[in-house]
């Protein structure tokens, strides 16, 4: 499942640096490098395609990187990177926030805003989560507030995705391509599942802002159980995708509240009830299609699975999303070539 390695040990030591530079450069999210081994440089880099989620890892020495708003106008992929540190530390600077990361340490950061790392004691090694924004349930907003900052991945639900990373970069030749959009699932509800654990704490504290009467934490606390209360709809609604007739009435009956206060939940994230779950639908009928395990169920069955009623239905809500009807995207999802496991 590993599709790219690269490493640079058998170029002469005086061109590592250079290649190296020029490597990262060729990515979707270039940046300024420099390094005090650039008469040596020893590094490695790896990384895994999850369907829309990829994960990636590097090696290397002392690196100083830094992401310039020209970088950004020059290439942006706008996605969220969730960083994993295993080995060494970093200083970064990233939205207004310095931290220092350590081992077993995550940060969220976004290729849309400028970025600074210093490499500078020893010998880092770190894995990297980059998660499109339509993966996220979360408000922009709330994400800012996130950015830059220190997550513990040594206990609770940062322990559980910090483990699942390490093993996916550790035991890669145990999978198939098959199981690519399947891990990338648990992968994006882990870091989920993180996010909103942080920024339900954030609104219980009111974000560092100070926690007295009539102060932020105050003000944040009916907040904080809208957000727990989406959270738990959007499970609901997850689990629930293949029964055709879920609408807004039932789903609001399920947690006892009206109509009216479910479509405003949802259009404070910016989508109305009915397209969040067709788009949730469209997504698992969009991963299904491109399984190879699922390759002999046929089209009508899968959207059937998913609660789309009617083929016709199923097919120009399919188009309208993705481009190309799904005939036309299993065809072309099945026909990519697998990748020889190692």
């Amino acid at each position: 499942m590993i599709e790219m390695v690269a490493r640079i040990d058998d170029i002469p030591p005086s061109e590592r640096f250079a290649a190296w530079r020029a490597l990262c450069d060729r990515t979707t999210i270039p940046m300024e490098l420099r390094s005090t081994h650039e008469d040596d440089f020893r590094a490695t880099m790896w990384g895994i395609h999850l369907g829309q989620v990829s994960v990636s890892g590097t090696s290397v020495p002392s690196l100083w990187n830094h992401r310039t708003p020209a970088h950004i106008r020059r290439s942006d992929p706008e996605t969220y990177h969730l960083q994993l540190h295993l080995r060494g530390e970093t200083d970064v600077r990233h939205a207004g926030t310095t931290t220092t990361l350590g081992a077993r340490q995550f940060m969220l950061s976004s290729t849309s805003r400028p970025y600074e790392a210093v490499i500078g004691r020893g010998r880092t090694d770190t894995m990297t989560v980059a998660v499109p924004p339509s993966l996220v349930p979360f408000p922009a907003a709330d994400l800012d507030r996130l950015l830059g900052r220190r997550l513990s991945g040594r206990t609770g639900i940062g322990a559980l995705l910090a483990d699942v990373l390490v093993r996916l970069g550790a035991e890669h030749a145990a999978y198939r391509p098959a199981d690519a959009p399947r891990l990338g699932t648990v992968v994006v509800d882990l870091l989920t599942a993180l996010l909103a654990h942080e920024l339900d704490g954030d609104a219980e504290t009111g974000g560092g802002g100070g926690t007295g009467a009539g102060g932020a934490g105050a003000r944040m606390a009916p907040e904080s159980h809208r957000r727990a209360l989406l959270l738990r709809i959007q499970d609901f609604v997850q689990r629930n995708l293949h029964i055709p007739d879920l609408t807004p009435a039932s789903i609001a009956a399920a947690h006892h509240i009206s109509v009216r206060y479910l479509h405003r939940l949802f259009e404070r994230q910016g989508h109305t009830v009915a397209a969040w779950i067709r788009a949730q639908r469209l997504e698992r009928c969009r991963r299904d299609l491109a399984d190879p395990a699922q390759s002999g169920i046929p089209i009508h069955a899968i959207a059937a699975r998913w609660g789309f009623a009617h083929a016709a239905d199923f097919s120009r809500a399919f188009r309208g999303a993705y481009g190309v009807p799904p005939r036309d995207f299993r065809l072309a999802a099945l026909s990519q070539p697998a990748h020889t496991e190692k």
